[in-house]
């Protein structure tokens, strides 16, 4: 043990590091007692264990095949005596041992890369199996087939027939598990050995058992007939070797909420909701209620809506009722509106101008525009010299500056082009 250190922080550490690297590879290697429930993403380290020797395995084949392939037999017989055990064959090997993203691999084989070196130089004569010399022996992960536990105990059933052959051993293989059978369907048992829960024993003799499935609701029989029951599932009842239904909606069994009702189905039942007219329920519908919610009323077996508008019922000003299901509601009448739970009047809005959007300054430019035209056509007709046109065109001129430049002919012109 090393001596214990002086004070202050790395002293103590380096002290506790000297202690971990200075315990046995088989004793700080042990792997903890397994979790109740372990997570499926994190493999049992026997597993990871078994996993290493194989690809080790496969390695061992790929450096030969690689090396060596034909040629001078003689020759690769003198070269393959030295490189079989060699140090440079090993290194190949390992380096390609565990994939990159194997973290347990990587770490397992950190952890025991001093045994695998021991074993490769020193152990492969006496332990050829390197999977037994390291992973059962060693480093104690794992166990031989048929047996679990810290102890490798027998599965049930004995380690040559685990589970009977008809179920998995929890643990089997590894240092971990229960022990506990998984049984096939069918099968049952300590060591899956009898027929399960309904099913029957078909044929059996000392290595073997067939079971097969009984008639549908019967838990225990003696054949696959409906006659052939000896005892039934629950909801079920036995009758002279059958299996009938139980109407649970009969009995007491049955526990369903107040505003709900009963409906059996084959071995069970179930509780559906009555209807929205009822209290308490026989049945679905409205005809069946033992009693009418408010805003109901019983009419001949039936509890139907009250028509709760016939009466005047809402107050406000220019409100109307609207009846609802099982109950009412008073919105404004057509026309109105509410605001702030008054029923105003709306407002309809003026019809607008076609021009009505436009801005003051874009009515003066169209004003101008507008005079523009009219003056241009006049002048072209008085151009050609027609009498008439030519009249026509000195008075509309005279008239329209008339109108221009008074405020009367803005106000008008504006009120025509916004459709006022």
């Amino acid at each position: 043990m090393a001596p214990w250190p002086q004070r202050g922080l790395v002293p103590p550490l380096l002290w506790g590091l000297s202690v971990f690297l200075s315990l046995p590879g088989p004793v700080w290697l042990q792997p903890s007692p397994p979790p109740q429930s372990s997570s499926p993403t994190e493999p049992h380290p026997c597993h990871t264990c078994r996993g290493l020797v194989d690809s080790f395995n496969k390695g061992l084949e790929r450096t030969i095949r690689d090396n060596f392939g034909g040629g001078n037999t003689a020759w690769e017989e003198e070269k393959l005596s030295k490189y079989k055990d060699s140090e440079t064959r090993l290194v190949e090997v390992l380096e390609s041992v565990c994939s990159k993203s194997d973290f347990e691999c990587h770490r397992l084989l950190e952890l025991s890369e001093e045994l695998v070196e021991s074993w490769w130089f020193h152990k492969q004569q006496e332990a050829p199996d390197l999977f037994q010399w390291l992973c059962s022996d060693s480093l104690k992960l794992c166990c031989p087939s048929g047996t679990f536990g810290p102890s490798c105990l027998p599965c049930p059933g004995g380690a040559e027939r685990p589970c009977g052959g008809y179920g998995q051993c929890e643990g089997e293989g590894t240092r971990g598990g229960s022990g506990h059978c998984d049984c096939q369907a069918g099968y049952g048992g300590e060591a899956c050995g009898q027929c399960g829960l309904g099913y029957f024993e078909v044929e059996r003799n000392a290595s073997h058992l067939v079971c097969s499935a009984c008639f549908g609701p019967c838990a225990r029989c003696s054949g696959p007939e409906e006659s052939n029951c000896l005892q039934c599932k629950n909801g079920w009842a036995l009758h002279h070797l059958k299996c009938v239904d139980i109407d649970e909606c009969g009995t007491e069994r049955a526990s369903c909420g107040a505003d709900q009702f009963c409906v059996n189905t084959e071995g069970s039942y179930e509780c559906r909701d009555c209807a929205k007219a009822c209290l308490g329920c026989m049945g679905a519908g409205p005809g069946r209620c033992k009693k009418c919610s408010p805003g109901y009323q019983q009419v001949g077996s039936k509890c139907l809506d009250v028509d709760e508008c016939e009466p005047e019922v809402c107050p406000g000003e220019n409100q109307q009722c609207e009846n609802t299901e099982g109950s009412y509601r008073c919105i404004c009448a057509q026309g109105y509106k509410q605001i702030e739970s008054v029923c105003v009047k709306e407002q309809i809005p003026e019809s607008a101008g076609f021009f009505s959007e436009m801005t003051e300054d874009e009515l003066v430019v169209l004003q101008q525009m507008f005079f523009g035209v009219i003056i241009c056509a006049l002048a072209t007709l008085a151009a050609k010299g027609d009498l008439v046109f030519t009249a026509i065109f000195i008075g509309a001129v005279a008239a329209m500056t008339g109108y221009w430049l008074s405020e009367r002919s803005d106000r008008v012109l504006e009120g025509f082009i916004k459709g006022r």
